[in-house]
């Protein structure tokens, strides 16, 4: 056959990695075998394909291919290799794939084969191994397993030699024998191929699970569960109380007794199977576990359905039980989420969900928890100085509050919050540990850039005409103590000129790695006949004698050079400049500085990029060019280059970033650390936020900094054998040093990418660093880069890094929280003492340099605008007397008067003023605005201007004479309801008509019986003048002193789901919806993004500094816009600073377009107009059937608030007269279990009416005050009701001991959240002027609606005709159950289209010409619509068409295209609609244009 791989699959779709490595792969032969159900793909390759990259591609043709057949896919790899693969070498380079082999064969021959040492001399492979049953049982298979690699895969004939030896003895047991012993008594694992029975651990002593090779901690929580049932017999603990010995197979049924532990059924036997093994319809099962997802449901026929999950983790499966209702009660008391039980019953396919689930359940009962807990038991306890949380960016999975319980727990001190780049989890920490003596240690895991760095390094005082090697390597790798050098070209350069060049290759002795022979071409025959580098090194260093050394990044060149050296005993002493540095000082308009990018920009060839000879070439070149455009700005030496140094932002945001811990010690450090974190957000963001050294230094008080882990750049100077002068610049640079758990770098040894080969170059590094800080005085801490709580997290962070792409997200690091023990055990091979140094002695060092501080301030700092108190009072009371006359009644000035004190005395003046101002600018620019929560509750917001809202009790006054009414009988039939309501009535002192107002609703609701409740003065203005809105703050406090308040955006159920589903998917396992939704519960809260309240404004002070506060930052990052939000969350902030609410609403904006049509000031609509009522109760105000709009019989469709059918229907059953009842019905309508089985039950029940029933909030407190309830306890009852809080006991008590009706009560246990009567009045007004026009002003109101409200107006749906929209209508109707969000978004537009042509109103053909791009317009009394109403029109695009028609008319379809812009098939489907039908399709003029037909 012998073809290329996708030749023979040119359908196959899969990832680059997959691609790249199969691309020159030849498949021989193809074999199919209906027996065994295998294809065999049998494939040659010229380099070696790792096992893991060969059962991805199985996995992917399997998927792509052979998914409808049952047959297995295998790919029967085989290899011809260079010579440069001695057996010794292969066996190096194949290892990870020999692991993978054994893994597929036995977990046991893959921890035996990893832990065993081995070495190959000739053909010979001796492998090392410790004696015992297990390692003797397994080695023939082992043995084969590797005979057969090398044989068939290698054409290899080898010997396998196995010696055994006996285990070394110690005399502590290491950490490893300690988990070893706790896994055979919790976790014994049956081997499938042998009678033995042996806990399967990796070398860091993590169990091994057969079925997806998870790594589990042992005696963390949830560990026991893994294998426990299976050894549950053995153990009768975790059974119920007084259960009796299980009966055998063939034993005869008996009775059994009673079992108190019984919630649910009956007692019974049997042995709890783990639930990963129940996976087809298997019948009655006992399965044990801890509950998630308790459910209740209650049904039609008086009973209700229970559903429940249960994790053993292993799985879980979902259960079910239909019970009574009466029962509910009783069993949900005790059967809840976190409690372990026992159930028995049937494993059987659930119809409704598709998956086998536990259903006709026998008996459950309660068990203990079987899972444990890992304990730290030291004397001394460590601290841990590099943990994250959540805030890391979809990064960590364990949020603060955890973490903290957890170090809490272990008796730890303190512990550090150190998140990538933000802060954004110190104040969740702080509300943990604000009460107790535990400290939280506030830093962040900083991205610094070395801004600071030379472009000259070892500089003597040499001229830019120094004789210079200008040079380039290529290598085997990245690390230069273990890769080799394959070439080095080179050119020196004398006087800016090229004098001679050096090229050569280099033999390696090693195979050079695929990836290397891909990118530079050179392959290991080109090299195999050159010199060794023993030979051709000094020989390069002798042409480079006297000259300084250049080279493109040249750290990377430089440091091979050097390590070479050095390996072969040779001194270096070089000066080093390097091009990258100097292209980013001369080129700084470049965005990347690699070397062709560089090259291209300076005019400069580089025919073959990536070999060393062409590179150096190249190289020379841009620094002879660089050397003259130096001398141009008069820089001659290197001294002078050096001073050049100091770089832009543009440039900071173009280096690399490095890792390191920043930890604040005192609150001189907090703000600093705020600082920081605002300028590496604002100032340096590109990719992450970026903190140059330079800015550190400037604001380094009170903060100590570390040097972090592997990414931080002492540990990168130490892998890439950076110079002595470099590694000590460094050194010095931090406050102390930091090693980590070798598993936590344990990737690097299987990645190309980095000079480690094995865990001792690791152990190695580690040891360099202890050295370091014993030399310089540095404290070395150990820490564990805590990402996830205990090892089986890991999941859920590797779901998490899958869904971001990462390639390795399968291989987890052991980033969990570890104790004292645990991580002294890590670093044993430092010695004891040195470990207990690292362990505890230095971080408990670092921690106790720490002050305990609050992220956040504790005091409140309003703003402070001058003279606030006497201009609020003299508003209020202006406005009051224009209303009242001179002498102000006695209900007016008393509650004015009662007010303004309570806000003046608690100091709320300020935001009364704030407020004040800002909607008497939108008012005076002709917008409405509309109050939202309970800031109608206060008369003092009325009179100030406010709210239009007037919270006094219903009365009658006279603007003209003064005269007023609160008082009289006729008045006060209407306690509690709307003054508007009343009747009409001619002032009895002057004749003149009076005025009706009041809505009687207590100020109490607003600020508390005490006045000290905090404001909070919630705004509806138009959306269209939200921005001016927002502004106008900036007028108000000054430039500077506004910010957005910020917002954080997680991870929510819904994407994490689809996160967890897809990974399982695609690693082809397949997972019970309740096992996803398990997983699901430990990725969802990581943080997404950031963003901005849509209405949130924080005033700081003036004379504060932001900083003192909170960081701040651009939303999610965007640094193209000029807006600045918190940093936190504003909700933690908000008892520091004021936030306004400045939202964006529909209904002025509506209200504002109905006055601009028809002239009519809405401020002078009635609210007791009985046409406009009547919408609420039938259409005689349209003057429609219901058969005209498809059986709908009120003519409330649109009207804000009450044209949903959940709000029609209320309509129905309530039947409303009045304006006060259409404010009650707003209140149910906006409350959660207000009216759904509570008030309508009650009203049809015959308990309350409309009126008496439960409504808002403020209906609790005033009907309790009236019956005699204390004032401030009504008052807490109503916080707790509407909270959704229910009854304490000793509320419940007053209330009965009142003469509350049970019913009442009853209604109050209810209610999850009550809407405020002020924000329900506030919302009816505004909507009962819409109304207005829908009545009067139609086509205003038509206009206006679809402009604004309508979400889904379709110009092809719904402006064809009246038969043509309701065919559609028909259509939806059908597939209700079916259609989509946009579809039933489009049904609802479409009801107010229909009832439109229903009210004989028409719309107009659409015209390109005079169509607004957003907005309908009235033309001869019929509606045109807008063009972003045609499908596919967006926004953007219907505003280019409305531009480019008034450069003039369209010549033809392709001129419209060209000028709009505007997609082909967007064009077509205004052609089909016969908007652009009379434009010819091109501009061409065809001759028979000239001939009269």
């Amino acid at each position: 056959m012998n073809m290329q791989f996708f030749e023979v699959f040119e359908t196959l779709k899969v990832a680059k990695e997959l691609q790249d490595m199969f691309e020159d792969t030849v498949i021989e032969r193809v074999a199919a075998s209906r027996i065994n159900q295998e294809v065999k793909i049998y494939i040659m390759s010229t380099h070696l394909i790792s096992r893991k990259l060969v059962k991805k591609m199985q996995y992917q043709i399997k998927k792509q291919l052979f998914a409808d057949t049952t047959n297995e896919v295998r790919l029967c790899d085989r290899y011809e290799l260079s010579a440069q693969y001695t057996p010794d070498k292969l066996m190096d380079a194949y290892y990870e794939s020999l692991l993978e082999e054994m893994k597929d064969s036995s977990i046991l021959e893959y921890n035996l084969f990893k832990m065993a040492n081995y070495k190959v001399e000739g053909d010979t492979i001796e492998i090392e191994m410790e004696d015992n049953f297990v390692a003797k049982n397994k080695s023939s298979n082992m043995k084969r397993i590797l005979e057969d690699n090398f044989s068939n895969r290698f054409g290899y004939a080898i010997n396998i030699k196995i010696n055994y030896v006996d285990p070394p003895e110690k005399d502590e047991e290491d950490i490893k024998e300690i988990y070893a012993k706790a896994m055979r008594k919790h976790h014994m694992s049956h081997d499938e191929d042998d009678d033995v029975y042996i806990a399967a651990s990796d070398e860091n002593g993590h169990l091994i699970k057969e079925a997806d090779n998870t790594a589990i901690s042992v005696g963390s929580t949830k560990s026991i569960a893994q294998e426990a049932p299976k050894a549950e017999s053995k153990d009768k603990s975790a059974d119920a109380r007084g259960a009796k010995t299980e009966k055998t197979k063939y034993s005869s049924y008996k009775k059994l007794p009673p079992d108190p532990d019984i919630i649910y059924g009956k007692s019974f036997e049997g042995e709890a199977v783990a639930i990963s093994e129940i996976q087809d319809e298997v019948g009655e099962v006992v399965v044990r576990g801890r509950v998630n997802k308790f459910e209740t449901r209650e049904l039609r026929n008086e009973k209700t359905i229970i559903t429940f999950a249960v994790t053993d983790f292993t799985d879980t499966i979902s259960a079910k039980i239909f019970v009574k209702n009466e029962q509910v009660a009783d069993i949900s008391s005790v059967l809840k989420n976190g409690i372990f039980i026992k159930m028995k019953g049937m494993a059987l396919m659930d119809k409704y969900d598709r998956e086998i689930s536990i259903s006709s359940i026998v008996g459950i009962k309660t068990i203990p928890d079987f899972t444990t807990s890992r304990v730290d038991n030291a004397p001394v306890k460590r601290v841990e100085l590099h943990a994250h949380t959540m805030m890391s960016d979809m990064d960590a999975v364990v949020d603060a509050k955890t973490l903290i319980k957890r170090a809490m727990a272990w008796g730890h001190n303190s512990i550090a919050i150190t998140d990538h780049g933000v802060v954004q989890a110190f104040t969740e920490a702080n509300h943990v540990v604000e009460k107790s003596d535990f400290k939280v240690i506030y830093g962040v895991e900083a991205y610094l850039v070395d801004d600071l760095k030379d472009i000259v390094e070892n500089g003597k005082g040499q001229t830019l005409d120094a004789p210079s090697v200008v040079f380039d390597i290529e290598t085997t790798g990245f690390g230069p103590v273990n890769d080799k050098i394959i070439e080095i070209g080179a050119v020196k350069v004398v006087n800016g000129e090229i004098v001679d060049t050096y090229s050569t290759f280099i033999n390696p002795e090693i195979p050079i790695p695929y990836e290397i022979e891909k990118l530079t071409g050179i392959q290991d025959n080109m090299v195999m006949d050159s010199p060794t580098i023993d030979v051709i090194l000094p020989q390069f260093l002798e042409f480079c004698e006297g000259c300084i050394l250049v080279a493109h990044n040249a750290s990377f060149d430089v440091g091979f050079i050097t390590k070479k050296a050095e390996q072969l005993g040779i001194n270096t002493d070089f000066t080093v400049i390097d091009t990258v540095s100097m292209a980013r000082v001369l080129l700084p308009t470049l965005s990347k500085f690699k070397l062709n990018i560089v090259a291209k920009e300076l005019g400069i060839s580089l025919e073959n990029h990536h070999r060393a000879v062409d590179d150096a070439g190249a190289t020379a070149e841009i620094y002879v060019k660089f050397i003259q455009m130096l001398k141009e700005k008069n820089v001659f030496s290197v001294e002078k280059l050096n001073e050049m140094s100091k770089l832009s932002a543009a440039m900071i945001k173009k280096l690399p970033t490095y890792h390191a811990i920043i930890l604040a010690q005192n609150d001189i450090g907090r703000i600093n650390l705020y600082k920081l974190i605002s300028y590496s957000h604002i100032n340096y963001y590109a990719r992450r936020p970026r903190i140059p050294k330079s800015v550190f230094l400037e604001n380094r008080e009170g903060l100590l900094i570390g040097s972090a882990c592997e990414a931080g750049e002492l540990y990168q100077a130490i892998l890439r054998n950076q110079s002595r002068e470099e590694i000590t610049r460094l050194v010095d640079f931090y406050d102390y040093l930091e090693i980590q758990p070798l598993g936590n770098n344990d990737f690097m040894i299987h990645s190309d990418k980095y000079d480690v080969k094995s865990k001792e170059d690791l152990i190695e590094i580690n040891k360099k660093i202890v050295a370091l800080g014993e030399e310089f005085n540095k404290p070395v801490v150990g820490t564990c880069d805590v990402h996830f709580l205990d090892p089986e997290d890991e999941v859920y962070r590797r779901i998490i890094m899958t869904g971001k792409g990462f390639k390795d997200a399968d291989n987890q690091p052991p980033l969990y929280l570890r104790t004292t023990d645990e991580m002294l055990a890590e670093f044993t091979y430092l010695g004891r003492e040195k470990a207990e140094e690292i362990v505890i002695t230095n971080t408990n060092k670092i921690a106790d340099m720490v002050e305990k501080i609050s992220p956040v301030r504790p005091d409140k700092c309003p703003p402070v605008i001058e003279n606030s108190d006497e201009d609020l009072r003299t508003i209020c009371y202006d406005k009051a007397h224009s209303m009242y006359g001179p002498n102000l009644p006695e209900p007016v000035s008393a509650r004015l008067e009662k007010e303004l004190k309570s806000i003046i005395s608690n100091g709320f003046a300020v935001m009364y003023i704030i407020a004040q101002k800002l909607v008497w600018k939108s008012n005076e620019d002709g917008y409405l605005v509309g109050s939202r929560g309970s800031v109608g509750s206060s008369f003092a917001a009325t009179m100030s201007g406010i709210t239009e809202v007037n919270p006094l009790p219903a009365h009658y006054y006279c603007t003209n004479c003064y005269y007023s009414d609160f008082d009289s009988e006729e008045v006060k039939a209407f306690a509690g309801k709307s003054g508007c309501d009343m009747p009409d009535k001619l002032c009895p002192n002057c004749g003149q008509p009076l005025s009706k107002d009041g809505h009687e609703i207590p100020f109490e609701t607003f600020l508390g019986f005490y006045g000290d409740k905090e404001p909070d003065i919630d705004l509806n203005f138009s959306g269209e003048y939200q921005s001016h809105a927002h502004d106008y703050t900036e007028v108000i406090f000054g430039k500077g002193q506004t910010f957005r308040a910020g917002t954080i955006g997680t991870l929510a159920d819904k994407t994490a789901f689809g996160y967890v589903l897809k990974y399982y998917e695609e690693h082809g396992q397949h997972k019970r919806r309740a096992e996803i939704e398990r997983i699901v519960d430990g990725c969802v809260g990581v943080r997404r993004t950031t963003g901005q309240h849509p209405g949130g404004i924080v005033v700081l002070p003036l004379g504060e500094e932001i900083y003192s506060f909170t960081p701040v930052q651009r939303p999610a990052n965007d640094m193209t816009t000029q807006t600045i939000t918190t940093h936190f969350d504003y909700h933690s902030i908000d008892h520091n600073l004021l936030k306004l609410d400045i939202l964006g609403h529909d209904d002025p904006t509506i209200i504002r377009m109905l006055q601009d049509i028809t002239g009519i000031d809405p401020l002078t609509i009635r609210f007791d107009d009985e046409k406009v009522l009547s919408l609420f109760d039938n259409l005689s105000a349209l003057g429609l059937k219901p058969e005209d709009l498809g059986g709908c019989d009120l003519g409330s469709l649109g009207i804000p608030e009450f044209g949903t059918d959940f709000v029609m229907q209320m309509l129905r059953d309530t039947k409303p007269k009045t304006f006060s009842d259409l404010v009650r019905i707003s209140g149910l309508s906006h409350g959660t279990d207000v009216w759904l089985n509570n008030a309508q039950y009650y009203i049809q029940n015959g308990n309350c009416t409309l009126s008496t029933a439960i409504c808002t909030r403020d209906d609790i407190m005033t009907y309790l005050i009236h019956t005699g309830v204390e004032n401030g306890l009504a008052f807490k009852i109503m916080e707790s009701v509407r909270k959704g809080k229910g009854l304490t006991p000793d509320m419940e008590k007053a209330m009965i001991e009142a003469g509350v009706p049970e019913w009442y009560i009853e209604s109050c246990k209810k209610i999850k959240y009550m809407f405020p009567k002020a924000h329900a009045a506030a919302y009816v007004m505004m909507a009962f002027r819409i109304a207005f026009f829908k009545v009067y002003h139609p086509i205003a109101y038509y206009t206006a609606y679809f402009s604004i409200r309508a979400s889904a107006f379709n110009y092809e749906l719904m402006c064809l005709g009246r038969e043509k929209l309701e065919y559609y209508m028909a259509d939806y109707k059908k597939r209700m159950n079916e259609l989509s969000k946009k579809e039933l978004d489009t049904l609802k537009d479409m009801r107010i289209v229909q009832e439109m042509y229903a009210r004989g109103f028409e719309f107009e053909p659409l015209d390109v010409y005079r169509a607004k791009s957003h907005h309908f317009q009235i033309f001869d009394g019929k509606i045109m619509p807008a063009l972003n109403t045609i499908d596919g029109l967006g926004d953007k695009a219907a505003e280019a068409v409305v531009l480019a028609a008034r450069d003039g008319k369209f010549l033809s379809l392709d001129d419209f295209r060209q000028r709009t812009k505007v997609s082909a098939t967007v064009i077509d489907t205004m052609a089909d609609l016969g908007i652009l039908a009379d434009l010819p399709a091109t501009n061409q003029i065809s001759l028979m244009d000239f001939f009269q037909m």
